[in-house]
């Protein structure tokens, strides 16, 4: 049996009724050498005092801001010493052997970085759920998609996915990682404050020679926020940190064509957003492109920007990238599943 430990960290801001719910399930977890951590973001509602209440016996680091997902993690395993940390959301219902395969499939090979377990979703429970469901990927314009979850579209689980590959990226709802490859990277990049900062983490551990994982025989719920209003600040962040991602972690060769691309096609789901009175859509969107074109810029004058030192590769040289577009399969194509649009082709 391993002797590997895990930290299971869950960032709360504000979460007292998913820690009522969920905590209990964490609790119940198998594995032996884990120990559990809730990480106080800021909160301003009875968290704290619930968990003092109810649950002394788990460490609770406490901060007086609200950082974010990338800043509140990145505090919290700052202070935490495992083999191997679980950013774990506070919404998520997980099983009680769920980290047994995680921590054996990482311990047998030491060039995996991360995985993720595979993702349903809590209120409908044979379905994927939309932040992650079995593996996320990436397409060649940059838009993440899933294994199971191709953009609102949630497949049925009947076992397509049940076979353990390289993914492109893991799930922050669940994501297991190494910690030593954690530091190696930097960890998340705290000006994404939210939203897919994982995805710009699991790029650089490729780029930096690491494998992430796909772990289906590992399996969570999610209650999950993909049923969130599009417009405000969500879609801001995720177009913004979207184009971020690229312009840190593209080659100069495929940047100077990407990034102009990704500006019309963002423009024309903004003007969209218009034509279907989504008038918070629209300027969302247009706040990101103002705000990537401000730090873009201000990076420029002080001398470059977060095109950190681990080499750049081509896309087509990491795994989980889909060499097509994604938009074009889906919306013209009319593709929902993830078997019709990768499996049809060469990979």
């Amino acid at each position: 049996m391993s002797s590997s430990s895990v930290a299971i960290v869950i960032l709360n801001y504000n979460g007292k009724k998913h820690l009522e719910t969920f905590l209990p399930f964490v609790m119940n977890t198998s594995y032996g050498n884990a120990k559990v951590i809730i990480a106080d973001n800021g909160s301003t509602d009875d968290s704290v005092s619930f968990l003092k209440a109810n649950y002394s016996g788990i460490t609770c680091l406490q901060r007086d801001t609200n950082e974010g997902f990338a800043g509140g993690y990145n505090w919290a395993l700052s202070c935490i010493d495992a083999d191997y940390y679980v950013l774990l959301n506070s919404d998520v219902e997980v099983t009680p052997n769920w980290l047994e395969p995680m921590v054996s499939l990482l311990d047998h090979n030491n060039n995996i970085a991360a995985c993720q377990p595979k993702i349903r979703s809590y209120h409908h429970k044979e379905c994927f759920e939309y932040a992650g469901a079995a593996g996320g990927w990436i397409d060649a314009l940059g838009y993440p998609f899933s294994r199971g979850r191709i953009f609102d579209v949630c497949e049925i689980d009947n076992g397509q996915y049940d076979h353990c590959e390289p993914i492109f990226w893991a799930t922050g709802a669940s994501l297991f990682i190494r910690a030593s490859a954690y530091k190696q990277v930097g960890g998340l990049d705290e000006s994404f404050f939210a939203h897919q900062e994982e995805i710009d983490m699991c790029w650089r551990l490729q780029r930096a020679g690491y494998s992430i994982m796909s772990c289906p025989s590992s399996v969570v719920y999610h209650v999950g926020g993909g049923t969130l209003p599009r417009g405000g600040r969500k879609v801001f962040l995720n177009f913004r940190n979207n184009l971020l991602m690229l312009g840190k972690n593209l080659p100069v060769a495929e940047l100077i064509w990407k990034i102009p691309t990704r500006f019309c096609l963002d423009a024309i789901s903004a003007w969209k957003g218009v034509f279907q009175g989504d008038f918070s859509f629209f300027y969302a969107i247009v706040k990101a492109h103002m705000s990537v074109m401000f730090i873009w810029t201000k990076q420029l004058l002080n001398g470059g920007g977060k095109r950190n030192s681990i080499p750049k590769k081509p896309m087509k040289a990491l795994t989980g990238v889909f060499k097509g577009s994604i938009i074009w399969c889906y919306f013209v194509k009319k593709q929902t599943k993830f078997s019709e649009i990768i499996l049809s082709k060469t990979m």
